[in-house]
């Protein structure tokens, strides 16, 4: 069914932040502002479902090929249409995009007693940064408004702003009305130079404990499946992931077509059969592993077809893929990463 209202994306200033604590789905509340226009991005910080505790991830230094696409963006709601929402573009997706790895999401409460230990006080003091900062803040969901009415939370006229600023896949129930891939809310924030820390980005993941992270590829409905990729349940043992990519020659010396390559290591006891299985780069162009296996322990290194796959030197990501199509591992890279010509990439896991 996907959004309602549609996806985008809203590139602002944060003016103000606010804590909610006394409702059933409260919402950590900020006024931001474009060139022209106030908004009001509505963060949810507690399920209105069990498990309650949202799970989130924050990257404190946020590398990925897309923010050089962002930075060229006007400020303001940009709505991403169907065109926008493919493999290779803006549009956010946790699964295929590989923004990060999400078995690194944790729950965490909205309000706990005592200071810096909930996920209200975690998100404030980002976006206190921001204001101190004048920090441009890229907000991923669905946009409401303008409406006939002032803000609710702000007072400023018309009420408008961004919501569903989590993952937008793999829900079950009467909220399945939402799924949809490449349709995935999250905050993005470029802190400038001026920090001590120097220019950078930060990048805040939300989900739903009740989400699921394997998904089908053209509704984003739920598939239950257990691959070790995936965030681990508060008391439920954790199933490791048998299959990472640890390289790639991305940008070899010469013509690339045909040198490109990625190196797999089996982190299991048992000896893996390939067959079926596929690489796939950030247009889910596919390298089949027909006919390669990995011994216990092992590690093999697959070169590239040009007809099948090519690895872009602009940025991008790969992934590998099972005889079902379910992503057991996934990476990503920019263009800072391969700018030197014969150097193989290796991935921190």
């Amino acid at each position: 069914m996907n959004l309602s209202e549609g996806y985008g994306v809203l590139k602002c200033h944060a003016i103000a932040g606010q804590k909610e604590l006394g409702s059933d789905t409260p919402h950590y509340q900020v006024h931001v502002k474009d060139d022209q226009f106030s908004y009001r991005l509505a963060i949810n910080v507690r399920s209105s479902q069990k498990p309650f505790d949202l799970l989130y991830f924050i990257d404190d230094n946020f590398e990925h090929f897309i923010t050089d696409k962002l930075d060229q963006l006007d400020f303001g709601f940009k709505k991403l249409e169907d065109s926008d929402r493919q493999p290779g573009k803006i549009a956010l997706d946790y699964i295929r995009g590989n923004l990060f790895k999400v078995n690194q999401m944790k729950p965490l409460p909205f309000n706990v007693p005592g200071e810096n230990n909930d996920l209200n006080e975690l998100i404030d003091s980002y976006f206190q940064r921001a204001i101190e900062t004048q920090a441009v803040v890229y907000a991923f969901g669905e946009p409401w408004g303008p409406e006939n009415k002032s803000d609710k939370v702000f007072g400023f006229q018309p009420g408008r702003g961004v919501h569903n600023l989590h993952m937008n896949q793999g829900n079950s129930g009467s909220f399945a009305r939402e799924n949809g891939v490449y349709q995935d809310g999250a905050l993005l924030i470029h802190y400038p130079s001026a920090l001590s820390s120097g220019d950078h980005w930060v990048a805040v993941f939300f989900a739903f404990q009740s989400q699921s992270f394997h998904t089908d590829d053209r509704t984003g409905n739920p598939i239950d499946k257990i691959v070790g990729s995936e965030p681990v349940q508060p008391g439920t043992p954790a199933v490791k992931a048998q299959v990472k990519i640890i390289a790639a020659l991305v940008n070899p010396r010469g013509e690339d077509s045909g040198k490109e390559s990625v190196t797999l290591i089996n982190s299991s006891p048992g000896k893996i059969e390939l067959n079926g299985w596929a690489i796939a780069d950030k247009l889910k162009r596919k390298q089949p592993l027909d006919g390669f296996s990995i011994e216990p322990g092992g590690v093999i290194t697959v070169p590239l077809s040009p007809e099948n796959i090519q690895l872009s030197n602009d940025g991008g990501i790969l992934s590998i893929l099972d005889s079902e199509g379910t992503k057991v591992d996934g990476v990503s890279y920019t263009k800072e990463d391969v700018k030197e010509q014969g150097w193989t990439l290796v991935f921190s896991n």
